[in-house]
């Protein structure tokens, strides 16, 4: 029975990461297709994407895009999570709900709806306008995993910070903050992860400067190419380094 536990625990990790280490291993095809038979190695297409100006503008474009709306929506969620956990209002519940209620909804409508709206008020397609649509879907995850991280001896503490005197920005920051750390690090890392791949909304609300989701899209409508497959790489590996940088510090420290 054990042996059979770890069959499939080694299937589920070959059905889930073969995909990714296909993609790898043909991005250093030494050929115009990213297909078999494998020619290679080569870092030809990794020295093309590198050198290539649009690419590299809108891979800037989405770690600034991403940063920033992560940022947002978790100092959103942080404060909307510290007031409904803090007291009890007769439309607290109601107020939870329409909070999460944008993880409900399809991200085209949430950028159809954005687009209309930014339309009407003077705002033009940009990353401006693409940071917001950003914010509007990554606050409702970052709201529930902080809402959801405030147990009741982190209630207890914020009532003592505040009996003791501390103000209420002291409160959130010296004793809330540091006591959320880790759900802090995870709604922001999946925030930015969601923003850093997202692509409807960043399709629709973008004109001139454009995200790398985007940009990957422009390429791909030339055919396949083993040039698409290194940016791929190259996303997937930055995602893997922020996933054991954070490990290593945050997680790791607040386990000891």
């Amino acid at each position: 029975m054990r042996y059979l536990s770890w069959i499939y625990l080694v299937a589920c990790f070959v059905f889930i990461l073969l995909p990714v280490g296909v993609l790898v291993v043909f991005s250093f095809q030494d050929g115009r297709l990213p297909v078999p038979p494998f020619n290679g190695p080569t870092l030809k297409w990794y020295a093309d994407i590198t050198s290539d100006r649009d690419l590299m503008a809108a891979l800037f474009n989405s770690l600034l895009v991403a940063a920033i709306s992560s940022l947002v929506a978790l100092l959103l969620g942080f404060l909307a999570a510290s007031g409904l956990a803090r007291v009890v209002l007769p439309g607290s519940t109601l107020m939870r709900a329409l909070l999460i209620a944008p993880m409900t909804v399809s991200y085209l409508i949430i950028a159809l709806g954005l687009l209309n709206y930014f339309n009407n008020i003077g705002i033009r397609p940009s990353l401006l306008a693409t940071g917001i649509g950003h914010v509007v879907i990554n606050l409702p995850l970052c709201f529930a995993i902080l809402y959801a991280a405030m147990g009741e001896h982190q209630r207890n503490a914020l009532r003592a910070a505040r009996d003791l005197g501390a103000k209420e920005w002291q409160v959130l920051a010296l004793v809330s903050a540091p006591m959320l750390a880790p759900a802090l690090g995870a709604a922001f890392f999946l925030a930015f992860t969601f923003s850093w791949d997202e692509f409807i909304i960043a399709f629709l609300l973008t004109r001139f400067d454009v995200t790398l989701p985007v940009e990957i899209w422009s390429m791909l409508r030339s055919g396949l190419s083993p040039a698409t497959n290194a940016v791929g790489s190259l996303v997937f590996l930055v995602s893997v380094a922020v996933v054991v940088l954070l490990e290593l510090t945050l997680f790791r420290k607040v386990g000891k």
